[in-house]
């Protein structure tokens, strides 16, 4: 059982219920530790993006990571020494679904939950955000906000990493390709309405275009491309996370791990024709992932997957979620894409 310290600085004190403070949510001014208990907090807001910024310590030593909405990551393990207050801050995406597209509604508002060895939450404020820099994550089940442990896309963990005025509105959906993401509804006919000029876009699907020719691949990449940039937003396309299919030799030089179908379409290779054709940035998740994984070895990179839980060699656990989110990270600031400032290191 954790154990959870609430240290509240004003004399305040919480119920066991959370209170709801719709009026404030509207009027701009902020909404607080009120609406927190030991567990957690709930602010009674619409879907927006909001700014949130946390006292963290207590009168012991404490250390506190903060998730939210579903199994988001939004703030990474934070120690403060015994008396002493630590102040941070992130912005948080809020929808409905609040998860995958297709997915259930969830839970109306924001939700924040408390983690960590020893959580200590000194004071909260939130409000809504202003002139924020958005990311929206076009994906499948590796990048999603994955409802159930032990599951996890890396879209999921890539929050934690980003200081507050920079969102990620994770727009990627289990079991999606190329030709569904751009069919169904609620996927990029939902999306593309959403991007403003200035907006990033990252796309990575390939994982379920099993059956997908490489002329139909590509044109869809190109309709992607096209339509965030005719919303003045910034595509960049991410070659996709291997699979952990090793060969004899200690390598992943096989189609199965480096996402070539069956009718021979090499999808990382066309993902890097177009970019270059289009003069778009690209992550190469392929060859950055192929090349820790196959640093990490047979057996040391059966945790960054579900291999241990599930037998799973596509799926990643938490810890390889964040691993991988850590690498898109940094392709972001070496890029130039979002500015070292607004992005946390280690």
């Amino acid at each position: 059982m954790r154990r959870f310290n609430l240290a509240v600085l004003a004399a305040v004190t919480l119920s066991a219920g959370l209170t709801a403070v719709p009026a404030q949510a509207h009027s701009g001014r902020p909404l607080g530790i009120e609406n927190c208990t030991t567990a957690g907090c709930h602010f009674d807001v619409p879907p927006g993006t909001y700014d949130v910024k946390v006292l963290l310590g207590g009168d012991a030593a404490s250390s506190t990571s903060i998730g939210g909405e579903t199994r988001r990551s939004l703030l990474p393990e934070t120690a403060a020494e015994a008396g002493g207050r630590v102040s941070r801050g992130f912005t948080v995406n809020v929808r409905t679904p609040e998860g995958e597209p297709t997915g259930p509604d969830g839970t109306p508002g924001l939700d924040l939950v408390l983690g960590g060895s020893a959580p200590a939450l000194a004071d909260i404020k939130v409000t809504r955000a202003r002139h924020t820099r958005q990311i929206f994550l076009v994906g499948d089940s590796t990048v999603c906000d994955q409802p159930g442990d032990p599951y996890s896309g890396w879209g999921q963990q890539l929050p934690q990493y980003l200081r507050k005025g920079v969102s990620v509105a994770n727009y990627a959906d289990s079991g999606e390709s190329t030709v569904t993401y751009l069919s169904e509804p609620r996927l990029w006919a939902t999306v593309q309405p959403l991007i403003r000029p200035g907006d990033l876009v990252l796309v990575q699907l390939a994982h379920n275009d099993k059956t997908t020719d490489e002329a139909t691949y590509r044109a869809n990449l190109e309709t992607l491309v096209a339509g965030v940039r005719e919303k003045g937003g910034n595509p960049v396309l991410v070659t996709p996370i291997v699979r952990r299919w090793f060969n004899s030799d200690g390598t992943l030089n096989n189609g199965t791990a480096l996402l070539v179908n069956g009718l021979g379409v090499d999808h990382p290779a066309v993902i890097r024709s177009v970019a270059a054709a289009e003069g778009v940035p690209l992550i190469d998740l392929t060859a950055r992932t192929k090349s820790l994984v196959e640093s990490l070895g047979v057996e040391g990179s059966k945790a960054i997957y579900l291999y241990n839980e599930k037998r799973d060699n596509t799926h990643t656990s938490v810890h390889g979620a964040t691993v991988y989110a850590g690498l898109v990270r940094d392709e972001l600031v070496a890029q130039g894409l979002v500015p070292a400032g607004l992005v946390r290191v280690g």
